[in-house]
Protein backbone atom coordinates (compact mmCIF):
# COMPACT_ATOMS: atom_id res chain seq x y z
CA UNK A 1 0.00 0.00 0.00
CA UNK A 2 2.59 2.51 0.68
CA UNK A 3 4.42 1.41 -2.48
CA UNK A 4 1.47 2.50 -4.00
CA UNK A 5 0.96 5.32 -2.47
CA UNK A 6 4.47 6.59 -3.02
CA UNK A 7 3.62 5.96 -6.71
CA UNK A 8 0.19 7.73 -6.70
CA UNK A 9 2.51 10.83 -5.15
CA UNK A 10 4.87 10.69 -8.36
CA UNK A 11 1.63 11.79 -10.64
CA UNK A 12 1.79 15.72 -11.55
CA UNK A 13 -1.43 17.27 -9.40
CA UNK A 14 -2.82 18.26 -12.34
CA UNK A 15 -3.04 15.29 -13.85
CA UNK A 16 -4.62 14.16 -10.98
CA UNK A 17 -7.75 16.55 -11.02
CA UNK A 18 -8.01 16.47 -14.59
CA UNK A 19 -8.80 12.89 -13.67
CA UNK A 20 -11.12 13.03 -10.82
CA UNK A 21 -13.01 15.58 -12.66
CA UNK A 22 -13.37 13.53 -15.04
CA UNK A 23 -14.46 10.54 -12.84
CA UNK A 24 -16.30 12.67 -10.85
CA UNK A 25 -18.57 14.02 -14.11
CA UNK A 26 -18.95 10.46 -15.47
CA UNK A 27 -20.65 9.10 -11.65
CA UNK A 28 -22.79 12.16 -11.84
CA UNK A 29 -23.91 12.24 -15.22
CA UNK A 30 -24.92 8.07 -14.27
CA UNK A 31 -26.79 8.77 -11.23
CA UNK A 32 -28.18 11.82 -11.70
CA UNK A 33 -31.85 12.35 -11.06
CA UNK A 34 -32.44 15.20 -12.87
CA UNK A 35 -31.01 16.21 -16.26
CA UNK A 36 -32.87 19.16 -16.74
CA UNK A 37 -30.25 22.58 -17.50
CA UNK A 38 -31.46 22.62 -13.78
CA UNK A 39 -30.23 19.86 -12.43
CA UNK A 40 -26.98 19.46 -14.22
CA UNK A 41 -25.80 22.88 -14.37
CA UNK A 42 -25.38 22.71 -10.39
CA UNK A 43 -23.50 18.95 -11.36
CA UNK A 44 -21.54 21.34 -13.76
CA UNK A 45 -20.38 23.64 -11.63
CA UNK A 46 -19.37 21.31 -8.51
CA UNK A 47 -17.41 18.75 -10.64
CA UNK A 48 -15.42 21.42 -12.69
CA UNK A 49 -14.55 23.23 -8.96
CA UNK A 50 -12.48 20.16 -7.98
CA UNK A 51 -10.01 21.91 -10.52
CA UNK A 52 -9.49 24.04 -7.80
CA UNK A 53 -9.89 21.90 -4.69
CA UNK A 54 -5.79 22.69 -3.47
CA UNK A 55 -6.49 26.36 -3.34
CA UNK A 56 -9.68 26.62 -2.23
CA UNK A 57 -11.13 23.35 -0.30
CA UNK A 58 -13.61 24.71 2.08
CA UNK A 59 -14.98 26.62 -1.30
CA UNK A 60 -15.51 23.78 -3.43
CA UNK A 61 -17.36 21.46 -0.89
CA UNK A 62 -19.60 24.22 -1.16
CA UNK A 63 -19.78 24.18 -4.59
CA UNK A 64 -19.81 20.01 -4.08
CA UNK A 65 -23.34 20.45 -1.62
CA UNK A 66 -26.11 20.78 -5.18
CA UNK A 67 -24.60 17.36 -5.98
CA UNK A 68 -25.42 15.80 -2.88
CA UNK A 69 -28.77 16.85 -2.78
CA UNK A 70 -29.08 14.95 -6.55
CA UNK A 71 -27.75 12.10 -5.43
CA UNK A 72 -27.10 9.29 -2.70
CA UNK A 73 -23.64 8.98 -3.11
CA UNK A 74 -21.92 11.24 -5.11
CA UNK A 75 -17.87 10.71 -5.63
CA UNK A 76 -17.10 14.78 -6.17
CA UNK A 77 -19.02 15.53 -2.92
CA UNK A 78 -16.67 12.40 -1.34
CA UNK A 79 -13.49 14.12 -2.71
CA UNK A 80 -14.15 18.00 -2.03
CA UNK A 81 -14.46 16.13 1.60
CA UNK A 82 -11.32 14.24 1.93
CA UNK A 83 -9.74 17.27 0.29
CA UNK A 84 -10.95 19.60 3.32
CA UNK A 85 -10.13 17.02 5.54
CA UNK A 86 -6.91 16.76 4.51
CA UNK A 87 -5.78 20.45 4.97
CA UNK A 88 -7.54 21.42 7.72
CA UNK A 89 -7.07 21.58 11.46
CA UNK A 90 -10.38 22.59 12.76
CA UNK A 91 -12.36 20.21 13.75
CA UNK A 92 -15.29 21.91 14.55
CA UNK A 93 -15.26 22.86 11.00
CA UNK A 94 -14.88 19.05 9.17
CA UNK A 95 -17.94 18.29 11.93
CA UNK A 96 -20.67 21.13 10.50
CA UNK A 97 -19.45 19.88 6.82
CA UNK A 98 -20.05 16.49 7.48
CA UNK A 99 -23.46 17.50 9.28
CA UNK A 100 -24.28 19.47 5.85
CA UNK A 101 -23.18 16.75 3.13
CA UNK A 102 -25.60 14.51 5.17
CA UNK A 103 -28.05 17.37 5.15
CA UNK A 104 -28.03 17.73 1.23
CA UNK A 105 -28.09 14.02 0.59
CA UNK A 106 -31.09 12.95 2.95
CA UNK A 107 -33.11 15.96 1.31
CA UNK A 108 -35.76 14.33 -0.95
CA UNK A 109 -35.32 15.60 -4.85
CA UNK A 110 -37.01 17.13 -6.08
CA UNK A 111 -38.93 18.36 -3.08
CA UNK A 112 -41.66 16.70 -2.02
CA UNK A 113 -43.45 15.23 0.87
CA UNK A 114 -40.95 14.47 3.37
CA UNK A 115 -40.96 10.97 5.21
CA UNK A 116 -39.54 11.67 8.49
CA UNK A 117 -38.13 8.15 8.93
CA UNK A 118 -36.63 7.48 5.79
CA UNK A 119 -34.85 11.05 6.03
CA UNK A 120 -33.99 10.28 9.53
CA UNK A 121 -32.40 7.15 7.58
CA UNK A 122 -30.96 8.64 4.97
CA UNK A 123 -29.62 11.60 7.87
CA UNK A 124 -28.02 8.49 9.74
CA UNK A 125 -26.68 6.80 6.31
CA UNK A 126 -25.34 10.47 4.91
CA UNK A 127 -23.15 10.84 7.96
CA UNK A 128 -21.71 7.64 8.03
CA UNK A 129 -20.66 7.63 4.64
CA UNK A 130 -19.40 11.94 4.86
CA UNK A 131 -17.66 10.37 8.23
CA UNK A 132 -15.56 8.27 5.81
CA UNK A 133 -13.43 10.89 3.57
CA UNK A 134 -12.66 13.39 6.69
CA UNK A 135 -10.99 10.35 8.63
CA UNK A 136 -9.22 9.34 6.29
CA UNK A 137 -8.02 12.52 4.90
CA UNK A 138 -7.25 13.50 8.78
CA UNK A 139 -5.16 10.34 8.32
CA UNK A 140 -3.21 11.49 5.64
CA UNK A 141 -2.38 14.87 7.62
CA UNK A 142 -1.33 13.28 10.39
CA UNK A 143 1.08 10.64 8.26
CA UNK A 144 2.33 13.77 6.81
CA UNK A 145 2.53 15.87 10.34
CA UNK A 146 4.21 12.15 11.05
CA UNK A 147 7.10 11.87 7.83
CA UNK A 148 7.71 15.71 8.43
CA UNK A 149 8.29 15.12 12.35
CA UNK A 150 10.69 12.09 11.45
CA UNK A 151 12.23 14.11 9.32
CA UNK A 152 13.44 16.58 11.43
CA UNK A 153 14.08 13.86 14.07
CA UNK A 154 16.59 13.24 11.33
CA UNK A 155 18.05 16.02 10.39
CA UNK A 156 18.04 16.87 14.50
CA UNK A 157 20.45 13.82 14.94
CA UNK A 158 22.43 14.38 11.74
CA UNK A 159 23.01 17.50 13.37
CA UNK A 160 24.24 16.16 16.54
CA UNK A 161 26.19 13.12 14.98
CA UNK A 162 28.38 16.08 13.50
CA UNK A 163 28.93 18.19 16.37
CA UNK A 164 30.09 14.81 18.14
CA UNK A 165 32.56 14.05 15.33
CA UNK A 166 34.17 17.65 15.86
CA UNK A 167 34.01 17.38 19.41
CA UNK A 168 35.95 14.16 19.10
CA UNK A 169 37.92 15.51 16.71
CA UNK A 170 38.44 18.96 18.71
CA UNK A 171 40.20 15.65 21.77
CA UNK A 172 42.17 14.17 18.94
CA UNK A 173 43.82 17.63 18.19
CA UNK A 174 44.30 18.40 21.69
CA UNK A 175 45.68 15.29 22.49
CA UNK A 176 48.23 15.14 19.57
CA UNK A 177 49.51 18.93 20.75
CA UNK A 178 50.18 17.39 23.69
CA UNK A 179 51.86 14.39 22.39
CA UNK A 180 54.14 16.34 20.00
CA UNK A 181 54.68 18.80 22.87
CA UNK A 182 56.07 16.23 25.21
CA UNK A 183 57.59 13.57 22.93
CA UNK A 184 58.60 15.85 19.72
CA UNK A 185 59.77 18.90 21.79
CA UNK A 186 61.62 16.41 24.38
CA UNK A 187 64.37 14.89 21.10
CA UNK A 188 64.21 18.52 19.43
CA UNK A 189 65.51 20.29 22.86
CA UNK A 190 67.89 17.33 23.11
CA UNK A 191 69.52 17.77 19.86
CA UNK A 192 69.73 21.37 20.40
CA UNK A 193 71.41 20.95 23.86
CA UNK A 194 73.95 18.47 22.24
CA UNK A 195 74.64 20.64 19.12
CA UNK A 196 75.50 23.68 21.68
CA UNK A 197 77.58 22.01 23.66
CA UNK A 198 79.44 20.39 20.27
CA UNK A 199 79.50 24.14 19.39
CA UNK A 200 81.85 25.14 22.39
CA UNK A 201 84.03 22.10 22.99
CA UNK A 202 85.11 21.30 19.40
CA UNK A 203 88.09 23.80 18.41
CA UNK A 204 87.32 22.26 14.10
CA UNK A 205 85.73 24.88 12.45
CA UNK A 206 83.44 22.76 10.00
CA UNK A 207 82.59 20.75 13.14
CA UNK A 208 81.54 23.90 14.34
CA UNK A 209 79.97 25.30 11.68
CA UNK A 210 77.74 22.01 11.53
CA UNK A 211 77.04 22.00 15.18
CA UNK A 212 75.97 26.10 15.06
CA UNK A 213 74.15 24.75 12.21
CA UNK A 214 72.17 21.92 13.77
CA UNK A 215 71.41 24.03 16.84
CA UNK A 216 69.69 26.60 14.52
CA UNK A 217 67.80 24.20 12.90
CA UNK A 218 66.41 22.37 16.01
CA UNK A 219 66.07 26.32 17.48
CA UNK A 220 63.53 26.76 14.10
CA UNK A 221 61.97 23.63 14.64
CA UNK A 222 60.96 23.67 18.12
CA UNK A 223 59.92 27.59 17.33
CA UNK A 224 57.10 25.89 14.27
CA UNK A 225 56.28 22.92 16.83
CA UNK A 226 55.38 25.80 19.24
CA UNK A 227 52.93 27.14 16.58
CA UNK A 228 51.41 24.18 15.89
CA UNK A 229 50.75 22.94 19.28
CA UNK A 230 49.32 26.06 19.89
CA UNK A 231 46.84 25.64 16.49
CA UNK A 232 46.05 22.28 17.58
CA UNK A 233 44.90 23.16 20.76
CA UNK A 234 42.76 25.73 20.39
CA UNK A 235 39.78 23.86 19.73
CA UNK A 236 40.85 20.65 22.17
CA UNK A 237 39.84 18.92 24.91
CA UNK A 238 40.71 15.68 27.19
CA UNK A 239 41.33 12.53 24.92
CA UNK A 240 41.90 9.02 25.12
CA UNK A 241 45.61 8.54 24.73
CA UNK A 242 47.16 7.43 21.90
CA UNK A 243 49.15 4.35 21.28
CA UNK A 244 51.95 2.92 21.76
CA UNK A 245 52.55 4.87 25.09
CA UNK A 246 55.49 5.03 27.65
CA UNK A 247 55.52 3.58 30.83
CA UNK A 248 57.33 3.21 34.32
CA UNK A 249 59.71 0.65 32.89
CA UNK A 250 60.90 3.71 30.03
CA UNK A 251 61.61 5.48 32.76
CA UNK A 252 65.12 4.39 33.25
CA UNK A 253 66.19 5.07 29.98
CA UNK A 254 64.50 8.51 30.12
CA UNK A 255 66.38 9.42 33.01
CA UNK A 256 69.89 8.18 30.80
CA UNK A 257 69.50 9.81 28.36
CA UNK A 258 68.18 13.09 29.49
CA UNK A 259 71.21 15.01 28.33
CA UNK A 260 70.81 16.19 32.09
CA UNK A 261 73.14 15.22 35.36
CA UNK A 262 69.98 13.24 36.74
CA UNK A 263 69.62 10.38 38.99
CA UNK A 264 66.42 8.14 39.73
CA UNK A 265 65.45 6.25 42.94
CA UNK A 266 62.25 4.61 44.79
CA UNK A 267 59.96 2.34 43.34
CA UNK A 268 56.36 1.79 43.12
CA UNK A 269 53.99 -1.04 43.32
CA UNK A 270 52.90 -3.28 40.21
CA UNK A 271 49.53 -2.26 40.84
CA UNK A 272 49.53 1.56 39.32
CA UNK A 273 47.23 1.76 36.43
CA UNK A 274 48.53 2.39 32.88
CA UNK A 275 47.43 6.13 33.05
CA UNK A 276 48.94 6.74 35.89
CA UNK A 277 52.17 5.33 34.56
CA UNK A 278 51.63 7.62 31.65
CA UNK A 279 50.75 11.28 33.62
CA UNK A 280 54.19 10.21 35.71
CA UNK A 281 56.28 9.50 32.89
CA UNK A 282 55.64 12.59 31.00
CA UNK A 283 55.91 14.69 34.12
CA UNK A 284 59.51 13.53 34.21
CA UNK A 285 59.90 14.21 30.43
CA UNK A 286 58.95 17.56 30.98
CA UNK A 287 60.90 18.21 33.93
CA UNK A 288 63.84 17.27 32.90
CA UNK A 289 63.15 18.86 29.44
CA UNK A 290 62.37 22.27 31.10
CA UNK A 291 66.36 21.50 33.02
CA UNK A 292 68.24 21.43 29.91
CA UNK A 293 66.76 23.79 28.25
CA UNK A 294 66.56 26.35 31.37
CA UNK A 295 69.01 25.41 33.43
CA UNK A 296 72.22 24.28 32.10
CA UNK A 297 74.64 22.07 33.93
CA UNK A 298 72.25 21.86 36.90
CA UNK A 299 71.61 18.26 38.37
CA UNK A 300 68.49 16.86 38.97
CA UNK A 301 66.80 13.94 41.34
CA UNK A 302 63.83 12.02 39.84
CA UNK A 303 62.55 10.48 43.21
CA UNK A 304 59.08 7.97 42.74
CA UNK A 305 57.22 7.61 46.17
CA UNK A 306 53.98 6.47 47.68
CA UNK A 307 52.01 8.24 49.96
CA UNK A 308 49.23 5.72 51.21
CA UNK A 309 46.55 5.73 48.56
CA UNK A 310 48.35 7.98 46.29
CA UNK A 311 51.64 7.34 44.10
CA UNK A 312 53.31 10.36 42.71
CA UNK A 313 57.05 11.45 41.48
CA UNK A 314 59.10 14.52 42.32
CA UNK A 315 62.09 16.01 40.24
CA UNK A 316 63.80 18.76 41.88
CA UNK A 317 66.59 20.43 40.01
CA UNK A 318 69.63 22.47 41.27
CA UNK A 319 69.93 26.25 40.13
CA UNK A 320 72.11 26.37 36.79
CA UNK A 321 75.59 26.40 36.53
CA UNK A 322 75.96 28.02 33.15
CA UNK A 323 73.79 30.77 30.96
CA UNK A 324 70.91 29.00 29.68
CA UNK A 325 70.38 28.86 25.61
CA UNK A 326 67.68 30.53 24.33
CA UNK A 327 65.13 28.10 23.65
CA UNK A 328 61.70 28.99 22.54
CA UNK A 329 58.84 27.29 24.52
CA UNK A 330 55.52 27.03 23.94
CA UNK A 331 54.01 27.41 26.99
CA UNK A 332 52.26 24.45 27.35
CA UNK A 333 54.33 21.63 29.11
CA UNK A 334 52.97 22.44 32.48
CA UNK A 335 49.46 23.00 31.57
CA UNK A 336 49.82 19.31 29.73
CA UNK A 337 50.83 18.16 32.79
CA UNK A 338 48.00 19.82 34.95
CA UNK A 339 45.08 18.58 32.24
CA UNK A 340 46.62 14.94 33.13
CA UNK A 341 46.84 15.39 36.93
CA UNK A 342 42.99 16.56 36.46
CA UNK A 343 41.84 13.59 34.47
CA UNK A 344 43.21 11.38 37.03
CA UNK A 345 41.81 13.41 39.93
CA UNK A 346 45.75 14.42 41.43
CA UNK A 347 47.11 17.06 41.52
CA UNK A 348 50.49 18.78 40.19
CA UNK A 349 52.62 21.87 41.97
CA UNK A 350 55.71 23.77 40.67
CA UNK A 351 57.78 25.86 41.65
CA UNK A 352 60.92 27.48 42.99
CA UNK A 353 62.93 25.99 45.45
CA UNK A 354 64.74 27.75 48.60
CA UNK A 355 68.01 26.81 47.20
CA UNK A 356 66.96 28.19 44.02
CA UNK A 357 66.41 25.36 41.79
CA UNK A 358 62.75 24.12 40.49
CA UNK A 359 60.88 21.63 41.82
CA UNK A 360 58.04 19.44 39.78
CA UNK A 361 55.64 17.46 42.17
CA UNK A 362 52.86 15.14 40.49
CA UNK A 363 50.31 13.22 43.13
CA UNK A 364 47.46 10.75 42.06
CA UNK A 365 45.70 8.37 43.66
CA UNK A 366 46.88 4.36 43.24
CA UNK A 367 43.98 2.93 41.92
CA UNK A 368 43.35 5.17 39.23
CA UNK A 369 42.66 3.51 35.74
Amino acid sequence: MSRACALWQRVPAPVVDIVLVAVAAVDVWLNMWDHTRLGVAPAAVGCAALFFRRRFPLGVFLLTLPVALMQDVAVVVLVALFTLAERSRNRLLLAGCVALSAVASSTPWPLAEVDRTMTLVFFVYGLATAAAPVLFGQLFQAQRDLARRLAEIEEAREHERALHAQAVLARERAQLAREMHDVVSHQVSLIAVRAGALQVATKDADAKEAARTIRSLSVTTLDELRTMVTLLRASGGHATELTPQPTLVDLHKLVESSGTHAELSGELPSAVGTPAQRALYRTVQEALTNVRKHAPGARAHVELWQDGDDVGVTVTNSPSTRPSLSLPGSQQGLVGLRERADILHGTLEAGLTAEGGYRVRLRIPLSTD
